[in-house]
């Protein structure tokens, strides 16, 4: 599936790569956490996953996302919550710091973008992550995709939480 792009203010921006389709086996990826460890699909063997992608923590709407997410993961059973960013490990370790994120991780994408265009959220005009969520089964089967394509919206949250509890 691909489409045009995502609205940032007025503007269109390309988005590269296709998005993934409902059914398919998601890629595997290397990303950054917050102590500059590597995280892959492999970390997360065996459990439901739910991948919050946003353009910046530093923004109302991915803040809200990301503290939406962690606090509905504590009622999740055998589901890890990872929010993707292309923001540097260190801002969003500083935000769950000051935030108290516990119940999720945060990762980052930014060395390499490879999440991000594996996934179909690279906005190559800004180099940020289009807003949106995936959910994983135990075998990485995707089995919920909400790609949103203005930026300042928010993904429906119970959509992918009920598809989550689902899988449970």
């Amino acid at each position: 599936m691909t489409r045009a792009g995502m609205m940032v203010g007025d503007s269109e921006h390309r988005i590269q790569n296709d998005m993934l389709a409902v059914g398919s086996q998601a890629p595997d990826f290397s990303l950054i956490a917050n102590d500059l460890s590597s995280k892959s699909l492999a970390d997360y063997a065996g459990k439901i996953k739910v991948i919050s992608v946003i353009p910046s923590i530093d923004t109302g709407v991915c803040a809200t996302q990301t503290q939406r997410f962690n606090e509905e993961a504590a009622s999740l059973s055998d589901t890890v919550v990872l929010t993707v960013s292309a923001d540097m490990p260190f801002a969003l370790g500083r935000f769950c710091g000051a935030e108290g994120i516990e119940n999720s991780e945060t990762l980052s994408t930014q060395r390499d973008m490879k999440f991000a265009d594996d996934y179909g959220v690279h906005d190559t005009a800004w180099r940020i992550c289009q807003r949106a969520v995936f959910v994983l089964d135990r075998d990485n089967v995707l089995r919920h995709a909400e790609y949103v394509p203005v930026i300042g919206d928010e993904v429906d949250y119970d959509a992918a939480l009920a598809k989550a509890k689902e899988l449970a």
